[in-house]
């Protein structure tokens, strides 16, 4: 199990656009993946989730990815929020 946390590196947090990006890496793996904001847990295949759990810019986000693509799943999340989702 890989127990991360990550910081949300745009100004804008988990809105439509990075929620889909998110659960579009999730689903492509063998692996569950849970974040954790404010006492919340938020399945990674959620966009809804993802969404509306107020993650805003700036925030951090804890990361829970276990199963047979753990590292491989966390490796593609963490490039994502490293790289802003693209928004910069």
């Amino acid at each position: 199990m890989i127990r991360e946390t990550l910081r949300v590196n745009n100004t804008t947090g988990l809105h439509a656009r990075p929620a889909s990006a998110i659960v579009k890496v999730v689903s492509r793996h063998h692996a569950n993946v849970e974040f954790v904001f404010k006492e919340k847990v938020i399945k990674g295949k959620s966009v809804i989730g993802l969404m509306t759990a107020g993650i805003t810019g700036g925030a951090s986000v804890d990361v829970f990815c276990d199963g047979e693509d753990e590292e491989a799943v966390y490796s593609e999340i963490k490039a994502l929020f490293d790289a802003g989702f693209g928004e910069q």
